[in-house]
């Protein structure tokens, strides 16, 4: 499997910007193979012939894959992979892994400072301070909402849902979740229904992955269920929010404020977002630390060098867990 020095004569497919820690792992493990982004249209004979693996952010749709007739793994940078065909993936014997565990931590504390934020107007605060109101205008105004008796309702009860669940519990608030499925051994309130969690909770906490099953789950309608003192945290998937729905919502007062730090069309922002003065809003920095983003660049490489050595990933993803490697 490897050369002289080690190298793998395996050829791996970077499409587009990459991060660059992984970048170096793959020049020096693997023959490095780079394309503009990930565009059928892009791939040369000479790939279609010599790639077998693939490392993206994401944005791996079937026709990349059936253009690549040798792939037998694409190993996606982040926890959500909602942008790779997984189930095509599967059905054409590839593998497909993505980089839970090691961003949990960072992604739960991000949600619970994202939660601070917009509850009591830290970044407004702050403004206030540096652009020299506090001096010629005095204190800032009493933040109308606080975290003080609040209930929190946590949509996505997976690996960093416990994790933000594990925080929220510091705070001795009230803890309740939608999931897909009751979490055997969770002591947390369940509700089977995303407005039932909704009716029952002053905050809602997304963290729920994208794809079709969740698209614009959070729609008027959940909003309204959450009510006036309502505020909406999504750290989850900017596709599972309805932009529209919650413009209107915050506009009218029908919730009281959210803090978004995925969009559904990122980087674009809706103007009206931008301009709410009810809104904290951060640029999808979930996991983005150094420490974080290095630990997810070397689990997503180690799949691709376990693969390939072992003949085993380290992390698949459900569609592909059976996936077997090629003789």
């Amino acid at each position: 499997m490897t050369g002289a020095e080690g190298k793998s004569p395996v050829a791996i497919l970077v499409p587009g910007d990459f991060n660059g820690h992984a970048v170096a792992r793959i020049g020096k493990a693997f023959e490095l193979v780079r394309i503009e982004r990930a565009d059928p249209g892009l791939v040369t004979e000479e790939m279609r012939a010599a790639v077998r693996g693939i490392a993206s952010y994401a944005g791996i749709n079937a026709a990349m894959i059936d253009a690549l007739p040798n792939l037998e793994i694409i190993a996606s940078f982040g926890v959500g992979y909602d942008s790779v065909d997984a189930n095509h993936a599967a059905k054409r014997g590839v593998m497909v892994t993505n980089t839970p565990d090691v961003l949990t931590e960072e992604v739960a504390d991000t949600a619970i400072g994202l939660l601070i934020n917009t509850v009591r107007e830290l970044y407004a605060a702050e403004k206030w301070l540096r652009d020299g109101d506090w001096v010629k205008n005095g204190n800032y105004r009493l933040s109308r909402l606080t975290l003080r008796g609040r209930s929190i309702g946590i949509f996505g009860m997976g690996r960093i849902g416990l994790a933000v669940a594990r925080r929220i519990d510091a705070f001795g608030l009230r803890i309740a979740y939608h999931n897909r499925r009751k979490v055997e051994g969770l002591s947390y309130e369940y509700h089977a229904t995303l407005r039932g969690l909704a009716e029952a909770v002053d905050t809602l906490i997304c963290i729920a992955p994208g794809g079709a099953a969740t698209e614009k789950a959070i729609n008027a309608e959940i909003l309204s269920a959450l009510g006036s003192n309502g505020v909406l945290v999504n750290i989850g998937r900017g596709s599972v929010v309805d932009e529209t729905a919650l413009t209107a919502a915050l506009e009218s007062g029908a919730i009281a404020a959210a803090g978004l730090d995925v969009f559904a069309d990122e980087p674009n922002v809706p103007r009206a977002l931008l301009d709410a003065p009810n809104t904290s809003l951060l640029p999808h920095v979930g996991s983005a630390s150094e420490h974080t983003r290095r630990a997810m660049a070397d689990l997503c490489i180690d799949n691709l060098v376990a693969w390939f050595t072992e003949r085993r990933p380290l992390t698949p993803v459900p569609e592909t867990v059976k996936v077997k490697a090629r003789a």
